[in-house]
This record gives structure tokens, sequence and C-alpha cells, in this order.
């Protein structure tokens, strides 16, 4: 699915506010920008305005907005829904019109629509499959899992991947694949006024341009580069292991998604390093986080550790039952997106495959 660049124009800052998780808290991923972009020569695909205030001089600017963004689709929320009005708003070029507030299931039916006509037009490939691996506590094996899945992808699906590397400090993705990347923190050093969420949506656009999968490990700190990468991800899967100190922290990391209206149907929970009698059984673990276990991964301490210090993945260092299981998980993504082969491709090396070195 393609993420959607989304413009809120409004005087009103709780308007931006509320339009803002709206539009991030639907199953289409959308990247919520200001005016800049209009500047700056990138077309919004989604633009909502707000005529509450003086619907009759909102007019002209809708018709500006037509104008400087043919393919966009406008979203015109007013407070009344006088017949008059509405037609005034089409014919300025709106696509949508909503009584303010907009009915959430209603508001969303017009997003997917959007996405859908922007796919169709586009006429080329879809955009790339975002997936962020994001980890309920350091040690909980999302590099691992984040590596792991996108060698499999790329081994699978026989397309372009590549790996993001956000893990605040030195990264580890590099030493999980065997390369060495081309920059390193002392780049990120020199260029520290570059390093912001806006940096990283511009960042995760040019990759999705030549991309079909983008897998991003984003560590387990939410900052600001991190929720840029939540806010572009199709998919979103929560690392946690089947401890105390995990669960307490998937809770409150789900919570917080949540308010940041980046949770709803993208996100899965994985239970990794997992091995039975469990320290908490997985029913009890989806009571206390209020979502089902998407996947669970077992403990396999000596595999992945000669593979890590062997620069060689799993998926890659010939038969173990946890390369299986990563290849069963990857199917399952992969099947997903309805892009799934019929039958076990044999192995081979990571063809197609690409390492982003961190950007910190």
């Amino acid at each position: 699915m393609a993420q959607l660049v989304g413009l809120i124009v409004s005087e009103e800052e709780e308007f931006k506010k509320q339009i803002g998780r709206l539009l991030r808290s639907g199953p289409v991923p959308i990247s919520v920008t200001d005016e800049r972009v209009l500047r700056e020569g990138t077309p919004p695909d989604v633009v909502i305005v707000d005529i509450r205030a003086d619907a009759s001089s909102a007019m002209a600017g809708i018709e500006r907005l037509r104008a400087a963004s043919p393919g966009a689709g406008i979203f015109v929320i007013a407070l009344t829904g006088e017949p008059d009005l509405i037609l005034q708003s089409m014919r300025a070029g709106a696509n949508e019109f909503f009584v303010w507030p907009p009915p959430e299931d209603v508001f969303q039916g017009a997003i997917r629509r959007t996405s859908a006509r922007r796919e169709t037009a586009q006429g080329a490939r879809a955009a790339a499959t975002t997936l962020v691996f994001f980890g309920a506590k350091g040690g909980a094996g999302t590099t691992t899992v984040a590596v792991n899945c996108g060698v499999e992808l790329a081994r699978l699906s026989k397309k372009p991947t590549v790996i993001v590397d956000l893990k605040s400090g030195l990264g580890e993705v590099s030493l999980f694949l065997g390369v060495r990347p081309r920059y390193t923190l002392l780049d990120g050093i020199d260029n520290l006024q570059r390093l912001d969420r806006e940096f990283l949506k511009e960042l995760m656009r040019l990759l999705a341009r030549q991309y079909e999968y983008i897998v991003v490990d984003a560590g387990n700190q939410i900052n600001s580069c991190t929720v840029a990468a939540l806010y572009a991800a199709d998919t979103m899967f929560l690392v946690a292991n089947p401890d105390v100190p995990s669960i307490r922290n998937a809770q409150r990391l789900l919570d917080r998604e949540r308010q940041l209206g980046a949770c709803g149907e993208r996100v899965r929970v994985l239970l990794n390093r997992a091995a039975e009698p469990y320290p908490i059984p997985p029913k009890q673990i989806e009571h206390a986080l209020g979502h089902p276990i998407h996947h669970t991964f077992a403990s396999d301490y000596k595999t992945v550790s000669t593979a890590l210090n062997s620069g060689v993945p799993l998926a890659l260092t010939g038969n173990s039952e946890i390369a299986a299981q990563f290849d069963r998980f990857t199917r399952r993504v992969l099947e997903t997106g309805g892009d799934a082969p019929a039958a076990p491709t044999a192995k081979r090396g990571v063809l197609g495959l690409e390492k982003l070195a961190s950007i910190w």
C-alpha cells in the first residue's frame, strides 16, 4: 500500500491536531506535512481544507489548491451541510465534503478511495511496502527479526529490498549482514542539522521509488525519527519477549502508539525468544496487551549467535528450525500483500538486498 502525503489547511491548531490524528489512525499510511510542500514542488495526495470560519472566501483557496495539485484528493470540512455550500465546494475542485466533526468510518473510506485513485493513476508499480520493527525493550531481538525478515523478503520475492537502521547509537544491522557501512556515526555528527523528522520523510519517499520493500529496524526508543517511520509503515511489528519487563513495556508502547494515532489494524505483536515453559503464557500476554500475538519465534541462542558472529543471516546458514520459522513468517507477510511465492525457493545469496547505514 502506497504512503500518502497529507496537507491540512486551517488557522486553528486544535483542528490540525484532531484531523492529523484522524489521518494517521487509519489503515492507509499518511505522512502529514505543511504548506511548504507546495512551495517546494512536492504536491500532496490529500488536502483537508477547513472552511468553518469563512466558507465563501475559502472557495478561491480551494481553486488554487486544485490548480497546484491536480491529482490530489481535496476534502472540505464545514459547519453545516447546506446543498448550496456543497455544490460550491465541488465546483471549486473539492472531491469530498464533510460536516464537522467528520465521522471516522466515512472519512477513512474517502481516504481509501483517494489511495486507490492514486495507485490507478500512477500506472506503474505501487510504492514500496514499508515494514517497521520496534522493540519492547533493548535486547528483545528486534534487529535479528528485522534483518532476517528483510533477507527472506529479498530471497522469496526476488524484489529489491532495503534495510534502514534507525537504532540510536551505533546500530548492528551491518554486523548481521556481514557488511561495512558506507557512512558512520561520525558522518551523522557532521550533519546533525539534517537528522530530523522531515529528513527521514524525504529519505523514505526516495527509497519508495527505488525499492519494493523497506524494512526498518527502529530500535526501542520513541523519538521524532521513529515516529515518522511508524507513520510511514504499512505494518508495524512490536517485538516482545515473554517476560514481565518486556510485556509491561509493550503495554506502554501500544498505548503510546494509540495516542500518536499510529496503531489500529497496522500493528502486529511478535513474541521472540519464546520457549516452554513460558514465564508468562501467551494467552495471558494477549489479554494484558489487548492485542493478539501474530507470530512466535522460539528461543535458539546458539544458532542466532553463530549467525551473528559469522555475519551470515540465518536464512543463508543452512537448515535450522529458527531459519524455517523466519521463512514461514515472511511468507505470511508476503501473503498479506498478495505476493507470496507458490512453493519454497532454494536458498541463495542476498541478491537485491541492501543495507542503508545508520543515519545517527
